[in-house]
């Protein structure tokens, strides 16, 4: 008789109510098309500003449709990570990958408490392995891994000893995890104990980063000698191997260093090249049917993750069912109010849950479990059906590559085995192996990066091989558990917020007009319709800018011209416009008790001047608006009301930018970014008045 704790569902699809909200997009949405329609039959009466204002509430329109599509069906899972437990004999093995690229822009501290959190995992140390992918190739990195994995001996068993939430010592010690039930005189010792420990480990750390690294370069440090960030053969260290096979209760799982072979004439594709040779390096060493890739500033926050994660994995009735698991990003030390916008609320809290109604969330990056087979590039079609003709030797190596060793497994995997791989608990002997996938050659004439693998062409690497996946058919699940499984940190200042914005919006574009854009994907690939709009929901976000920014000066050339774009069923009079006197406050100290937390930053780079050329000009609208010096539009009644509050909501939304025209150091816009925007405006201003004048 079959046990009942083992026939139990591992998770439960449950669908949030969202009535309300519901109706109140409908509504807007019926607003806008109203409006839409009301400027389409007052077309004629009206000039360039209605024409302007039509196309750019077409935009908000079709934009809100996107949303609303995206957000229609909210769905979440819960899963059940202690039944998992109950087939512990089954548990699969799991390899986890992190990612790091500079040891000044990500300091290795960073790294080293991810790697420590992921080490620390409530699930068998045999079963897991941590590969670390240094694509900076820096010896300070490495060093601090080999202190980390010495201090880690102690800090794991501390953490399941006492069962500690929080595994990354600098938060768990940070004061805000310092708590714990247990009060005992022994606790209290070993606590101290580990916080010195790590203490010493970051003072090792902090020393090396100053050039003081005790190894002179020598023995596994000799790989390292005069090494060139971009120039030098590939570095694979097993810097811990568990050679405990069948042991559960092991020490640490595996620990691996790798930086990849970089040459200069040779593209290394940033980090999906980085991803694809941690999965064949990871393949010719362990080879987990699963695994997890962790950006180096994510630590894990839930030290159950992978059983949350395997409930979906293990516990959906087809593979097909859940290529990959993402985990949405949540971050700590998250500014008040989120200023920035860096909490990604909107993303992960309501278009995250919505398109997991559909085929599933997108892939984020980071905190994502995947499973391998998905990765090789194989399709469901594919996995149900007979695909012997693609296994012979010629056709592996002209996919896979030359490795014997990987292509013995990618066989394996793609002839449909559902047997679970086990490590062959011999590191060292995989080494050559592994430095032979980690050349920057191994892939030419294969399909890494094209068919199969992290997709390459867009540095919003991870979106585009999410919809390569879901474009073959697959679909995917989204893991909220309590607490949230991972924790992350976000840009603190202006400069940074903007450059990575610029970044994503870049990569999400180039994406849209690739060959495998969400439209051609839904006219010859798998993709769903609904599972399209959304895609070009978060493709398209790069694009918004240009209308918002026609739409924001919009009130102000009305303002200049006097013309106007909103219509007269609105109900304002024509009243005089008084500015109300404000106040600005300010304080003698400008470092002293973080008084600037929050505050935006800015710098002199070229990305500033749109919203500040977009301030000054409706500045110089509302100025006009007050002094009434507005000239008179030839046949119109001018403008109203109406766009000088448009105009005055404009400048609230920019209030940081208001605050940095005023404002000293880096809180304070340039003068050279001022005086650009400021030509800007002034041109502006004049071909307002210009036309106006016919």
């Amino acid at each position: 008789m079959a046990n009942p704790t083992t026939s139990l569902p591992l998770y439960q699809r449950v669908a949030r109510k969202n009535t309300i909200a519901r109706a109140i997009e409908l509504s807007i949405l019926s607003l806008l098309l109203s409006l839409l329609a009301y400027r389409i039959l007052s077309f004629q009466d009206h000039g360039f500003s209605w024409l302007l204002a039509s196309l750019c509430e077409s935009w908000f329109a079709f934009n809100w449709v996107l949303t609303v599509s995206a957000k229609w069906n909210q769905v979440e899972y819960k899963t059940y990570p202690q039944r998992v437990l109950q087939r512990k004999p089954e548990l699969p093995p799991v390899d986890m990958f992190v990612t790091t690229a500079d040891p000044v822009l990500e300091p290795p501290i960073l790294t080293v408490n991810t790697v420590l959190s992921l080490l620390a995992l409530d699930f068998p140390a045999d079963k897991l392995a941590c590969y670390v992918s240094d694509d900076g190739g820096s010896p300070l990195t490495f060093y601090s891994l080999v202190e980390a994995s010495k201090f880690a001996k102690l800090w794991v068993p501390f953490c399941k000893k006492y069962s500690i939430q929080v595994r990354a010592p600098f938060r768990y010690f940070s004061g805000e995890s310092m708590s714990s039930q247990d009060t005992s005189p022994q606790f209290q010792q070993d606590w101290k104990k580990m916080k010195d420990e790590y203490e010493q480990l970051g003072q090792k750390i902090e020393d090396a980063a100053k050039g003081s690294i005790p190894c002179e370069l020598a023995g596994e440090f000799a790989d390292f000698l005069n090494i060139q960030r971009r120039n030098h053969a590939s570095i694979v260290k097993v810097i811990w191997e568990n050679k405990e096979a069948g042991n559960a209760n092991g020490v640490l799982p595996h620990l691996v260093y790798i930086s990849r072979e970089k040459r200069p004439k040779h593209p290394h594709h940033f980090k999906a090249g980085a991803m694809n040779v941690l999965t064949r390096v990871s393949r010719v060493m362990t080879n987990a049917p699963f695994v997890l890739n962790v950006d180096c500033d994510m630590y894990v926050n839930n030290p159950q993750i992978v059983l949350h994660a395997l409930c979906l994995l293990l516990g959906v009735r087809s593979d097909k069912d859940c290529a990959y698991v993402q985990f949405p990003q949540h971050f700590y030390d998250g500014l008040k109010d989120d200023p920035f916008g860096n909490q990604l609320v909107v993303l992960f809290e309501y278009l995250g849950r919505g398109v997991a109604g559909i085929l599933g969330p997108f892939y984020g990056g980071t905190g994502c479990f995947h499973r391998r087979k998905v990765i090789y590039g194989l399709s469901p079609q594919e996995y149900d059906e007979e695909i012997s003709g693609k296994l012979s030797d010629q056709n592996l190596q002209k996919t896979f590559g030359s490795s014997v060793e990987f292509t013995k497994s990618a066989a394996q995997i793609l002839s449909g085995s559902k047997s679970i791989s086990s490590s062959p608990h011999d590191l060292l002997s995989s080494v050559e192996a592994a430095n032979q996938v980690a050349a920057c050659v191994y892939e030419y004439g294969t399909a890494w990066g094209r068919e199969m693998g992290w997709i390459y062409g867009s540095t919003t690497e991870d979106v585009f091989t999410g919809l390569t996946i879901q474009g073959r058919g697959w679909k995917s699940t989204n893991c909220t558990p309590t607490p949230p499984g991972f924790l992350g940190c976000t840009p603190t200042g202006g400069p940074a917020t903007m450059t990575q914005q610029k970044r994503w919006a870049t990569g999400l574009l180039e994406i849209l007009v690739s060959r495998r854009s969400p439209l051609i994907l839904t006219l010859v690939g798998k993709l769903q319709f609904r599972q399209c709009l959304a895609y070009l929901w978060i493709l398209l976000s790069g694009l918004r800018s240009v209308p918002e920014l026609c739409y924001a000066t919009l009130p102000a050339y009305c303002i200049i011209s006097g013309s106007r774009f909103l219509p007269k069923l609105l109900g304002l009079l024509e009243t005089v416009f008084e500015v109300t006197q404000k106040e600005q406050s300010s304080t003698n100290s400008r470092d002293d008790n973080n008084a600037d937390v929050g505050r935006f930053t800015f710098d002199e780079s070229p990305i500033f001047i749109p919203a500040t050329t977009v301030l000054l000009v409706n500045l110089t609208a509302l100025v006009i608006a007050i002094v009434r010096f507005r000239p008179a539009a030839h046949g119109r009644d001018g403008s109203g009301i109406g766009e000088v509050i448009f105009s005055s909501c404009v400048v609230l939304c920019l209030w940081a930018f208001l605050k940095g025209l005023f404002g000293k150091g880096k809180y304070g816009i340039p003068l050279a970014t001022v005086y650009k925007s400021g030509a800007l405006a002034l041109l502006f201003v004049n071909l307002s008045i210009w036309t106006s004048m016919g």
